[in-house]
């Protein structure tokens, strides 16, 4: 061997299944490739890309047996041509038709990729293969008037066919690009009819009379930390659509004012009713809170006079007369 010599290390061994004639092929390109053009070098090395079945056959061969390389790939070649496996054969091809939505660039890709596989397709079957499985339509009668006697021919009017087919391509997704942003504002505008429906229902009968507007409390008391915003607060979703004439406070957003505000004003009555909110309530506190002191006075009341009580009361009188008892002392005994 070459002193420089380097075998291939690239080159997968063929184990007896699969195409021997390309394994062959590839070998000797890549041989060649590192420098080595001779019979003593190929018919040595090339047992090394065998394994399994295939090396048991060349283990197998008599001794004296190859006089050339080209004597032995043959002898390779003809013992496992029936193990040559084809994804498809020339027959396939005429099985192959462009769908009726199919593009031509996905018709012609796909015919590739089984032509690929079929070795030495000649030009003319590879032609008529592809003429015959156009789809029917304006294409297909353009090649049949100008008849593309080359492949190289038709694949230009392929070509200039794809151009065509990409920018209606083009066009029609710029149609559909505003129909998308109008259904979408409609969908939205019809997704918020439920939500104008529903509406939150008061959680007091009656509410503390302020002195003062209830967004200017809700600002002050944000500022002493007595409450906080909610978590969402100035983060909601489909402000474009609202209206920014109103603004509420507490939410920090648009849409609605904060007197209109339910969960506003629920917040400053609980607020209102512990007392927190004193110095902005008008008059005196409203009748719930003066029922509420008429209750505890009552309990306390009735606290007293338990307190006095006996509780265990007498179970009956007993009649006594300085001097001794009466004859009938027992009968003005214990009455129940």
């Amino acid at each position: 061997m070459p002193k420089n010599f380097v075998l291939p290390t690239s080159l997968e061994p063929y184990k007896g299944i699969g195409d021997s004639r390309a394994h062959v092929k590839k070998f000797q390109s890549m041989i060649f490739f590192n420098g080595a053009n001779n019979e003593p070098i190929l018919c040595r090395a090339f047992p090394t890309y065998l394994d399994g079945a295939a090396l048991l056959w060349f283990s197998k061969l008599s001794a004296a047996s190859i006089s050339s390389f080209e004597e032995l790939a043959r002898s390779f070649i003809d013992y496992f041509a029936g193990s040559r496996i084809y994804v498809h054969g020339l027959d396939y091809l005429g099985t192959i038709r462009q769908g009726h939505h199919e593009s031509l660039k996905e018709y012609m890709t796909r015919f590739a990729e089984v032509t690929m596989k079929i070795p030495d397709l000649d030009p003319a079957v590879h032609l008529h293969a592809l003429k015959a499985g156009l789809r029917p339509g304006k294409f297909r009668e353009t090649i049949a008037v100008t008849k593309p006697k080359t492949l190289k021919e038709f694949r230009e009017r392929v070509a200039e066919q794809m151009e065509i087919e990409e920018l209606h391509e083009a066009e029609r997704t710029e149609r559909k690009q505003p129909r998308k942003e109008e259904d979408k504002t409609i969908r939205s505008l019809n997704n918020k009819e439920p939500r104008k429906q529903f509406k939150l229902t008061p959680k007091f009968d009656n509410y503390t009379r302020f002195k003062t507007k209830r967004k200017k409390i809700i600002k002050e008391i944000l500022n002493v930390k007595i409450i906080k915003p909610p978590a969402r607060a100035g983060s909601y979703q489909d402000q474009r659509f609202v209206d920014r004439s109103k603004h509420c406070t507490f939410h920090q957003k648009y849409g609605h004012m904060t007197d209109e505000c339910v969960i506003a004003k629920d917040l400053l009555e609980r607020l209102a009713r512990q007392s927190l909110l004193d110095k902005y309530v008008k008059g005196r506190r409203n009748k719930e809170n003066t029922r509420d002191r008429e209750e505890r006075q009552r309990t306390s009341e009735n606290k007293d006079d338990n307190k006095w009580s006996n509780p265990n009361p007498p179970k009956g009188i007993i009649n006594y007369i300085s001097g001794g008892f009466t004859g009938r002392g027992e009968t003005n005994a214990a009455r129940k």
